[in-house]
């Protein structure tokens, strides 16, 4: 039997949600979980608070507002694992803690790390508030997204949507919790794609979404022809990605543009530089005589005007070159001229110049149009560049392969080897679980020295190249063999060099090397762009190149170095946040699993070691400062400050909310929680403490201004009865309640209104029927009609025999024609509506007149007609065949304030003493009679300002329900249950469809591997089993009990728990669940 989630209407379980509560914890069992999860289509799995995600490689349909709302302001347990649980969790976290909240999302390429990064972007978006100028932020940063991917992601082999650049994307915040600025950083755009590509790749998106998306006019001016026309774009072969629509995407590319602030010729002139790169590529070069010539000059003539360059100097730039030659101490200049081979190579660097300058323009407009002069809190999104093995690695692969080993190690320092660290530091009792800590690869590429890394001894062969650098990655091979050769994560071959990644052995091809390494722009194309009559080209080139160099040209690969560490330093100072992205196949399908990629991903990124470290630490620890400062409000002693020792300070609330010993540990100077549910627990708590606060200043200020208005409403009110009806000296001066049924609390009764309907008006009446039998009525005035809610016994179906709620009847106002009273002090009044009329009984007839008129008068535009006579007349209901018949009710002077009835046939006679005059007006007073009282006083409350207890002794039929009620403790919202059972369910198994392409196989593992397997091999001892508690007396639940404040326990029909303490009030005292706390004696039965 399938079992479902507790709170979110009826999911189904599938595996477990967390693997920290998997039974055994193997390899093997995490693929099994996280493939039954998948094939059933739940792609979020938690490790504690780590999030792995699987990309399903189709849209997913839990993605809706339905799930915003469902997981806003919810703790982590309420729902299934999902993205925006996580991301509400770091929300939160930044406005409670006042810190900066990190989400670091990481996987190898096609995981679904980008895809990702939109989901958080959205969920903030949406939950967080704001007025224009935010709305404005927002749309910004939800609109960077499609111009980066459009410029910066293109299709590989891996992944048809691959970020070729990495971003940490910094969302910034008011103290509100407003995003009201932002700012991104961009890594290592992968420049070479731009002018060659490998098999069955593309270029950049926005190639092919010019020649798709732009306009007749845009393609003559631009001279757009089909892709296969371009050297830069047919090299590859493929032109069209399966699932993307690049005209769309065009439109929404420029959308984001002026959305971003992007003037109108600015976004022109982007797209010329784009078109111009592509006529670029198509000049070629011919040999003659050793140097280089332009074969065709009709192809140099668009390049040079859509970049607004003279293209006499575009050839003259291109096959020759200045050189500074220095001849006894004197300097000049001497024209070199190029070869085919440099001229090429030359072509080739000013493309990707051009289109590198351009991507960096485009994310500083974006950084200008949300940037904020001064940093308050701020949530960082880190979106970069996946693991990645091609048939062949160069350069670009080397850098972002070791970016991830980066990431990888955060991931270790902080999860697995900071916290052992820290339990040892803070005398937590602790058994070291070994793992593979992969400093040693990253030290391997960036070690400065003794030995130097792979990146050093580049620089180094860099440093010592000449122009073009023929035979310098042949010096860098034999030199890296020199340095590193005995490191037993590195191995050369004969055409390059193989390191052992966390993530697998990579063999990369040492040709082009030190040329990508140089990225060194030649001065002579500086000075060819500076001359552009472009102002925005010649902005792209703002070198001085009068000023002489004699530092070191910086290199890319101590570029990327250093932006790695200084990208680990920021993520160093925020709170981390991982979302371990997972790559199900290779074949970019749905629904196909392929075990051995799966297995090989779960042991790189250190699953199997993350929940045994899970599992036997601890979920959450705080410094004992901090969590004094979130959890003071539990208790009277710590807020607003503790006065005393910290570690007690902590105690005493840990003491306060009743929680078990074994479920915290105490350490030098933090306090360390065992279980999720625990937190939860405190979080909760705190949660209705504010909730109660909040109700408090509400009600309070809903007071004050309600009291200005309070005497001019009865005085509205009392004009309607003015000189036409007595009125009662116990209710002429009291205050308006309006919802005297306490509606916020009775769901059963809300559930006939619309979600969000106001309710002006509740009260229970008496309503009379054709005998004039007195029934209970709910009686409910709103916007949208009159409602009246009665209580009938269920005849069939499972609730049978069961007292329910059922709504009688509902008069909207256009059919009401008027109401009719006596005009004597009593409470009865008819409604006439055009089917038949009700008689019905309330103590306060005198608000529901007042209101009902103004609603009426708002809906219908006409007043409502009301009468006024001692003899009056209703219609009753038709039955069977015969006619609706009419009932009179005649009023007589009487004695007493008490209402007598005596029914007589067709004719009820009601008999009453006198009432204060028809003339009688409120007295004014300054402020409120009342100021006590909750939702549920609200009755009690009406009766004590003045209106009568009761207008008649009721019989015991009146009576339908009851609810247990306790003095002095003020209603509260019950606590959520801790935790819910799950189930697995067995999955049908889908065949791999292994693809032809060796390089596409799951990786060697190499040294990497064989040190993470033999670190695993121990095992934590088990956790202490609890002692049982001696056995005392016990009872049975005999109905279900939620309790309504913080030292009350909950409990189901049937449950048993122990018994501590009787007490003569009833109010006894329990334990249950490991919680000791107070009950209602007659809910239970002794055994």
């Amino acid at each position: 039997m399938a079992k479902y989630h507790w709170q979110s209407q009826n999911v189904k379980q599938s595996g477990v949600d967390d693997m920290v509560l998997l039974s055994k914890i193997t390899e093997e069992a995490i693929v099994e979980n996280l493939k039954k999860r998948y094939m059933d289509d739940y792609i979020f799995t938690y490790i504690g608070s780590v999030l792995i995600s699987i990309n399903p490689f189709k849209q997913m349909p839990y993605f809706t507002d339905r799930e915003i709302e469902l997981y806003q302001g919810a703790a982590q347990y309420e729902n299934p694992p999902h993205i925006y649980a996580l991301t509400d969790n770091s929300y939160r976290n930044m406005l409670i803690d006042g810190e900066n909240q990190c989400v670091i999302i990481s996987g190898e390429s096609g995981a679904g790390k980008t895809v990702a990064a939109k989901y958080i972007m959205g969920y903030i978006s949406k939950v967080s508030g704001g007025g224009a100028k935010v709305q404005h932020v927002k749309d910004i940063i939800l609109q960077s997204n499609p111009l980066l991917e459009a410029f910066g992601n293109a299709k590989t082999v891996r992944n048809n949507n691959s970020s070729r650049f990495g971003k940490y994307f910094e969302i910034q915040f008011s103290r509100g919790g407003e995003p009201d600025g932002g700012k991104i950083s961009n890594f290592l755009l992968e420049k070479s794609r731009v002018v060659s590509q490998n098999d069955s790749e593309r270029n950049f998106h926005i190639y092919y979404q010019l020649m798709e998306g732009a306009t007749a006019q845009q393609k003559e001016a631009l001279g757009i022809m089909t892709p296969d026309y371009y050297l830069y774009l047919n090299q590859s072969g493929t032109y069209k990605v399966d699932g993307t629509n690049d005209s769309k995407d065009f439109h929404e590319t420029m959308e984001a543009m002026q959305v971003i602030g992007i003037p109108g010729d600015i976004q022109a002139q982007v797209l010329q530089i784009v078109a111009g790169i592509l006529h670029l590529g198509n000049i070629s070069f011919i040999e003659a005589g050793n140097y280089g010539q332009v074969e065709s000059m009709d192809l140099l003539a668009f390049p040079a005007y859509l970049l607004a360059i003279d293209p006499n100097r575009l050839q003259e730039k291109l096959t020759s070159r200045k050189m500074d030659s220095k001849w006894g101490g004197k300097s000049e200049s001497i024209d070199v001229t190029l070869n085919r081979e440099q001229a090429t190579y030359t072509r080739d660097a000013l493309a990707k110049a051009l289109y590198a300058r351009l991507f960096d323009y485009l994310v500083e407009a974006i950084n200008k149009a949300i940037q904020k002069p001064h940093e308050e809190f701020s949530i960082g999104v880190l979106d970069i560049y996946g693991f990645e093995i091609f048939q062949k690695n160069g350069f670009e692969q080397f850098c972002i392969n070791f970016v991830n080993e980066k990431l990888q190690q955060i991931f270790i320092e902080l999860t697995l080897k900071a916290e052992q660290e820290e339990y040892v530091q803070e005398g937590i009792k602790w058994t070291p679980i070994q793992y593979f800590n992969n400093k040693i690869v990253c030290d391997l590429i960036e070690n400065k020295l003794n030995p130097p890394g792979v990146m050093s001894v580049l620089d180094d062969v860099c440093a010592t190249m000449h122009a073009k650098g023929e035979g310098a990655d042949g010096t860098l091979l034999q030199k890296l063999q020199a340095a590193v050769g005995t490191h037993e994560h590195f191995n050369s071959w004969n055409s390059g060099f193989v390191i052992h990644h966390y993530a697998g052995k990579v063999s990369y091809d040492i040709n082009g090397f030190c040329e990508r390494n140089r990225d060194v722009l030649f001065p002579d194309l500086i000075e060819l762009m500076q001359s552009s009559e472009f102002d925005f080209i010649r902005s792209l080139f703002p070198e001085n190149l009068n000023t002489d160099k004699k530092s070191r040209p910086t290199t890319a690969s101590s570029k990327i170095k250093r932006q790695a560490n200084d990208l680990v330093n920021t993520l160093m100072k925020c709170t981390p946040h991982y979302i371990r992205c997972i790559k199900p196949n290779e074949t970019k399908r749905p629904k196909d699993w392929e075990e051995s990629r799966v297995k090989h991903q779960v042991e790189y990124l250190g699953l199997r070691e993350n929940i045994r470290v899970r599992r036997a630490g601890f979920a959450y620890r705080r410094v004992f400062t901090k969590f004094l400062q979130r959890y003071a409000i539990l208790t009277a002693e710590t807020w607003p400050c503790w006065r005393g020792p910290e570690q007690q300070g902590v105690l005493h609330l840990l003491r306060s909310v009743n929680m078990d010993n074994d479920q915290y540990q105490m350490g030098r100077t933090k306090i360390f929680v065992k279980n999720p549910e625990s937190l939860f627990l405190l979080e909760e708590m705190r949660e209705r403490k504010f909730d109660t606060f909040a109700r408090i200043i509400q009600k309070s200020w809903r007071r004050y201004i309600a009291r200005k208005k309070y005497e001019q409403m009865r005085e509205d009110a009392s004009d309607i009865l003015y000189n036409s009806k007595e009125r009662r000296k116990n209710s002429i001066n009291r205050n308006f309640v309006g919802d005297y049924l306490g509606l916020e609390q009775k769901p059963e009764l809300r559930q006939f209104l619309a979600k969000r309907e106001r309710v002006d008006f509740a009260d229970s009446v008496n309503k009379f029927d054709r005998r004039f039998k007195s029934i209970k009525r709910d009686l409910i005035l709103t916007p949208k009609g009159i409602y009246l809610i009665g209580r009938e016994k269920v005849k069939k179906g499972p609730e049978k025999g069961q007292i329910k709620e059922v709504l009688k009847r509902k008069l909207e106002f256009g059919s009401i024609d008027g109401v009719s009273l006596s005009t004597r002090q009593d409470d009865f009044f008819i409604l006439h509506e055009a089917q038949y009329d009700s008689l019905l009984e309330s103590n306060f007839k005198t608000e529901f007149l007042s209101l009902l008129s103004k609603r009426y008068e708002d809906a219908t535009k006409r007043k409502l007609a009301i009468s006024f006579t001692d003899r009056l007349e209703f219609r009753v209901k038709k039955e069977g065949w015969g006619g609706g018949s009419a009932r009179v009710v005649v009023f007589q002077n009487g004695a007493g304030d008490q209402a007598e009835l005596k029914p007589a046939g067709k004719t009820l006679t009601i008999t009453i003493g006198n009432g204060l005059p028809k003339s009688s007006k409120p007295t004014r007073k300054s402020g409120l009679q009342s100021l006590g009282g909750g939702r549920n006083e609200r009755a009690d409350r009406a009766y004590q300002n003045g209106a009568n207890k009761m207008s008649r002794r009721p019989k015991q039929s009146d009576i339908t329900y009851s609810s247990p009620h306790k003095q002095s403790r003020p209603p509260q919202g019950a606590l959520p249950k801790l935790g819910f059972q799950k189930a697995a369910r067995v999955s049908t198994q889908n065949h791999n469809n292994q693809r032809n392409m060796d390089f596409l196989n799951v990786p060697d593992e190499g040294m990497s591997g064989k040190q993470r397997k033999q670190s695993i091999g121990q095992r934590p001892p088990p956790a202490p089993k609890p002692q049982p508690r001696p056995q005392g007396p016990r009872c049975r639940a005999l109905y279900q009990y939620v309790g309504q404040d913080t030292d009350e326990i909950s409990f189901e029909v049937n449950d048993v728990f122990d018994l501590v303490k009787e007490d003569p009030s009833g109010w006894w005292t329990g334990r249950i669940r490991g919680k000791e706390g107070l009950f209602p004696g007659n809910y239970v039965e002794k055994i």
